[in-house]
C-alpha cells in the first residue's frame, strides 16, 4: 500500500532589502516627548529668545533648532556632529523640529562657534534659573548635594582640553568638567565645563556660590557632600558661612601616617573595626576642626622578627571632616551614600553623551556639553510622574520607548505616526504615553 503521509518543510523567503524607505523614523518615543518639552518647558522657544537668528535669504535653520537637535540626539543616544546631521534627515525628527530638510554638520558647528563664550554663558545661566523654577515646583525643604568631577578623554587637538589627572587613559588630553548633584531629585543642579588641567576643587567656592544663588528660598537645609578632590579650607568656611552641613573625605600628605599614631577604639561586636577623632588644622585653614576616620583590618603581613616569624596587621582606612554629629562609623555609612552620583555622571557621560560630540572650539564644545546636561535633567523630569520609569537609567528607557520604529504618515492636514502593533512593549509605552501627556 502507497503511504500518503508527507513530511512538512520549513519555507522561509528570502527578502530583498533596498535604503530607500523615506517616511519612516526609528525614534517613535520622541514625538511624545517632544510634545510635553513643547507644552511644559517651551525649550525650542525659548532657546530661539535667547539666542535669535536674522533670517536671509541663504538661512536654512535657526540657532535654536539647531540645539533643540541636539537635545532630541542626546535623548536617542547619537553621538558626533556628522551623525547628529544624519538623525535630522529622520522623518520624525524633520517635523518635531519643524525642518525642510536635514541639517549639516559644518553648520552646526559654525553656528555654535559663533556663539562664542557669551553664548555658553547665557546657555549656562539659563540651565541654573531653569532647574531652579523645577526646584520650585517640588518646594523641598532640604536637599543633599553631591558634588564631583569627571574627566572626559579627547582623541585630537580641541581647544582647551589638556593633560592633568586622567583614571581613564593616563596621560591623555581631556576636559574635566564639574557636576553638582541634588541626590533626591537625581537633578544636575549646577555643571561647569573646564580644561583637563583643571584640578579637581578650582574653582569650588565660585561654583558652590552659584549653586546657592539658583536654589528657591523653599530649600532651609543643605547637605553638602564630596569627595577628597574637595577637602579644602576655604570651602569649608564658605559652607560654614552658608550655615550647610557638609561630609568631605580627608586628603592629606602623610595621612597614614598620622592616623597610624592615634588612639583607636574597636568597635564591641566587631573587633577588626576601630575609630578615632582628632582635631587638625592646615597652615592655610582659619580655625581647627574635627576629623573623624574609621580604620579596618583588611589582613596580616607576615615578616622576620629577629628570626621567628610575625604576623603585622594591615589595615584600610577613610577619614572624614565634617560639621555633622555622629562617629566615623556613622559618617562613613552616609559617605558611602555618595555613589549614586557616580552613577549619574555616567548617565550624563555615557548615556546622554555630554563631552561625546566635539568641534575644535572651547566653547562651542561648553554649550555642547550644556545641552548634553540639559537633555539629561530634562529625560529625569520627563520620568517623574512614572516612579518605576524614572527610576531606570535612561538607557534603559530609551532602549524601549525611545527606539520604536514607526511609519510617519501624512495625510488630512495631520501627521500619525503606525508604530507595529505587535510591539513587545506596547502597553507598557501606551501607559507611559498618557501618563506624559495627562
Amino acid at each position: 500500500m502507497k503511504n500518503s503521509k508527507k513530511n512538512s518543510r520549513f519555507k522561509g523567503q528570502n527578502v530583498q532589502h533596498s535604503f530607500t524607505g523615506k517616511q519612516v523614523t526609528a525614534y517613535a518615543g520622541l514625538s511624545p516627548l517632544m510634545r510635553r518639552i513643547n507644552q511644559v518647558f517651551r525649550l525650542g522657544q525659548t532657546f530661539n529668545e535667547l539666542f535669535p537668528t536674522v533670517m536671509h535669504n541663504a538661512t536654512k535653520f535657526t540657532t535654536a533648532e539647531a540645539m533643540m537637535a541636539v537635545v532630541l540626539a542626546c535623548f536617542a543616544g547619537v553621538k558626533g556632529l556628522k551623525n547628529i546631521g544624519v538623525f535630522t534627515h529622520d522623518a520624525l525628527v524633520l517635523r518635531l523640529l519643524g525642518l525642510q530638510k536635514g541639517l549639516n554638520k559644518d553648520v552646526i558647528a559654525t553656528r555654535f562657534k559663533a556663539l562664542g563664550q557669551a553664548g555658553a554663558v547665557k546657555l549656562h545661566e539659563y540651565g541654573l534659573s531653569f532647574t531652579k523654577s523645577w526646584l520650585k515646583k517640588y518646594s523641598p525643604s532640604s536637599m543633599t548635594l553631591d558634588c564631583d568631577s569627571t574627566v572626559k578623554t579627547v582623541y585630537g587637538k580641541q581647544e582647551g582640553a589638556a593633560k592633568g589627572y586622567n583614571s581613564e587613559k593616563k596621560g591623555a588630553r581631556s576636559y574635566h568638567p564639574l557636576l553638582a548633584f541634588s541626590s533626591e531629585l537625581k537633578l544636575v543642579v549646577n555643571s561647569w565645563f573646564r580644561t583637563g588641567s583643571a584640578y579637581t576643587s578650582n574653582g569650588i567656592c565660585e561654583f558652590v556660590k552659584q549653586v546657592k544663588a539658583s536654589l528657591p528660598a523653599t530649600i532651609e537645609h543643605v547637605f553638602f557632600r564630596a569627595d577628597s578632590g574637595f577637602f579644602n579650607g576655604a570651602l569649608f568656611d564658605l559652607l560654614e558661612e552658608l550655615k550647610w552641613s557638609y561630609l568631605v573625605k580627608v586628603k592629606l600628605k602623610g595621612l597614614k601616617k598620622l592616623l597610624e599614631s592615634q588612639t583607636w577604639t574597636e568597635l564591641q561586636e566587631n573587633t577588626a573595626v576601630a575609630f578615632c577623632e582628632f582635631e587638625y588644622q592646615a597652615k592655610s585653614w582659619k580655625k581647627a576642626r574635627k576629623l573623624r576616620a574609621i580604620r579596618s583590618l583588611k589582613g596580616y603581613k607576615k615578616v622576620d622578627y629577629f628570626g621567628q616569624p610575625a604576623y603585622i596587621p594591615l589595615y584600610d582606612y577613610a577619614c572624614y571632616c565634617s560639621d555633622l554629629p555622629g562617629t566615623a562609623i556613622e559618617l562613613h555609612k552616609k559617605y558611602k551614600q555618595r555613589a549614586t552620583s557616580e552613577t549619574w555622571i555616567e548617565q550624563v557621560k555615557s548615556q546622554l553623551l555630554a563631552g561625546s560630540t566635539l568641534t575644535d572650539d572651547f566653547h562651542a564644545n561648553d554649550i555642547l556639553w550644556q545641552l548634553s546636561v540639559q537633555a539629561y535633567n530634562l529625560s529625569v523630569m520627563l520620568r517623574q510622574k512614572a516612579k518605576a520609569i524614572w527610576r531606570q537609567e535612561h538607557e534603559t528607557f530609551r532602549n524601549w520607548f525611545i527606539h520604536v520604529p514607526a511609519l510617519v504618515v501624512r495625510g488630512g492636514h495631520k501627521v500619525t505616526m503606525k508604530i507595529y502593533e505587535h510591539y513587545l512593549y506596547k502597553e507598557r509605552w501606551k501607559n507611559f504615553g498618557d501618563v506624559l501627556l495627562a
